[in-house]
Formats: structure tokens, sequence, C-alpha cells
């Protein structure tokens, strides 16, 4: 194992404003993922909470709190409840496809769509189609497109609804960004489907668990992350079940392992 690998440099960013709680400021950690154990090193680092962005694989390093939260569905325990098994029934007509790391036309343009509707004036806001290639397409790491569409004749393709950038780890699924149709009446649920068509997409490949990257408590936008049990939180002494959600207090994880 080469000495790279081994002993990744670090950086911290600047503080900036935060976009889960308001009047806080962000920081992260980050090192580059490059050369032949890229692969291996987004695995290591993803076991203690770390996400990639393009060649980037980053941390919250917010000083004075620890509120967001690394999170994992533990895919082979996983039994949908009545509302998720409606779901699956709903959607399980659509034709579903991993796909190669390279942007198009089509993802760009349902993105767009998703962000004007669900994400105006977020940090995202301003992305144009190079952006978006450089966040499919700048994978240092094995990354799929999981492609959603509507059923179509033989030989033709249906309309894209539904999409998630996806690196395959060696413990699990990493869900880099999702987004879909917004305002689609007939596809109602579709980003609660495509995390459970992961997790089903984890168990046939035997692959234990499902990142969803961080959790914060109290944060409207990140409370679906906890309807998928069971589900296991990052702390100081490693991963364990979250059990009782209300009464749950983020500690700061502590990096233990070695990478």
């Amino acid at each position: 194992m080469s000495a790279p690998f081994r002993f990744p440099r670090f950086f911290v960013t600047s503080p900036s404003p935060c976009p889960y709680l308001p009047g806080r400021q962000e920081r992260k950690v980050f090192t580059e993922l490059n050369g032949p154990h890229a692969g291996e090193l987004n695995d290591a680092l993803g076991r203690i909470g770390f996400r990639r962005s393009q060649s980037v694989a980053y941390r919250p390093s917010c000083a004075g709190c620890s509120a967001c939260v690394s999170v994992r569905v533990v895919a082979d325990e996983f039994q949908p409840n009545a509302t998720q098994r409606k779901l699956l029934r709903k959607h399980r007509d659509l034709d579903i496809t991993a796909c190669r790391p390279w942007a198009t036309d089509e993802q760009f343009q349902l993105l767009r769509r998703y962000l004007d509707v669900r994400h105006p004036g977020g940090g995202m806001a301003t992305m144009d189609e190079a952006d978006y290639a450089d966040m499919v397409e700048h994978s240092p790491v094995t990354s799929y497109v999981i492609e959603y569409r509507e059923p179509a004749p033989e030989g033709r393709k249906g309309k894209l609804v539904g999409a998630c950038i996806t690196d395959q780890q060696a413990d699990g699924l990493s869900m880099i960004y999702s987004f879909f149709e917004p305002e689609d009446a007939n596809r109602p649920g579709l980003g609660n489907f495509i995390i459970m068509e992961h997790i089903l997409r984890s168990q046939r490949a035997r692959l234990p668990y499902v990142y969803l990257g961080y959790w914060v408590k109290g944060s409207e936008r990140m409370a679906y992350k906890t309807r998928y049990k069971p589900i296991e939180v990052l702390g100081p002494n490693g991963w364990s079940l979250l059990d009782d959600e209300e009464n749950f207090e983020p500690q700061p994880a502590r990096v233990r392992e070695t990478v």
C-alpha cells in the first residue's frame, strides 16, 4: 500500500453560512482522491463519515457544532412499512438502468426542473451544464448514474423521471445526489422510491449498507433520511443503531480508523 494512500493530505475550508441551521457557520475538512488507490481511500474515508464530490472527499468540521451526523441504512435488515410497500408497487413499472457516469442533456434538464422547484436559491441553483458534467464525470471511483424512466415500447427510451449519481463502495452504495421530476402527480414519492430501490439493489448485490450522507436532527429537509429502518449513525465510538431519534444527541465522531 503506497504512502499517498496511507497518509493523504487534508485541508480545511474557510467558514461559510450553514445551509441547514440559520445563524451558524459551516466548515469542511477535505482531501483529494486520485491515483491508483483512489477507490480504496474513498472506501476507508466513507466508513468514517466522509462524502465524495467529484475528486474530493470531505466531511463537516465545524467549530462548536456536531449537528451533521453520517447515516447509513442496514440494507439486509430493511423491511419496508405499509407506506413504503405501496410506493414500491406504485413505481415497479419504471425502467431502471445503471448507466456509466456520463452527463446527458436530458439528465441536466431534469436536474434544472428539480432544483427550480425543490431548492430555489440553494447552493446548486446556478449550476450550468458544464458544472453538471463535472459533478457526474469527474469521478475517480466506481460510479454510476442510475436512471429511472417511464415504460416504453421495446427499443425505445421512456421519459426520464428520476436519476441518482451513485458510488459503489466495498461495503455498500453511496447515494451522492438524487433528483427527480418534482411535480408529477402520477409519480408521487419518487425520492423515497429511489432510496428504497438502492436498498433493494444493495441486498441483491450482498452489500451491507446504503450511505445517505448527513442527517441533521430538527432539519425538515433532512427528516426523510431516518424513515428507513434500521439506520445507523456515526458517533464517537463508531457506527451504532439509531433507536431513539427523539432523544438522540449528536456527538462529534472521532477519526479512529487508519486510512
